[in-house]
């Protein structure tokens, strides 16, 4: 009975470590492409970058400096975020310090 126990626990523990972050993973990515619209800027799996041009259910156009290229859509890799909206991650965040400036008065200045 013992044996049966610890295979079953094995067999949880594969799938918290293993199966449900892969699962994740393809859900977000999968999201992520859904929500893919002309003028998005992406990275493609070849770390090219371009902005969306044009796009069907497979295919994607790119815009690279005024070259077209056309990719299926599973090839992006990522969305770039736009300059409006900031990524800042948490180690990001920890490291940046309030930037204090001083302002020194020269009195011995003659100003005409």
């Amino acid at each position: 009975m013992s044996q049966i126990l610890i295979i079953v626990i094995f067999i949880a523990a594969m799938y918290f470590m293993m199966i449900r972050p892969q699962q994740k993973q393809a859900k977000q990515r999968q999201q992520m492409l859904a929500q893919i619209q002309k003028g998005t800027k992406v990275v493609t799996i070849g770390g090219l970058h371009g902005i969306v041009d044009s796009l069907d259910e497979k295919i994607v156009v790119l815009d690279v400096e005024g070259v077209y290229l056309t990719f299926d859509r599973s090839a992006i890799r990522t969305v770039v975020p736009t300059e409006t909206t900031p990524v800042v991650t948490p180690a990001a965040a920890e490291a940046t310090e309030p930037v204090v400036e001083e302002v020194v008065e020269d009195k011995d200045v003659n100003v005409k």
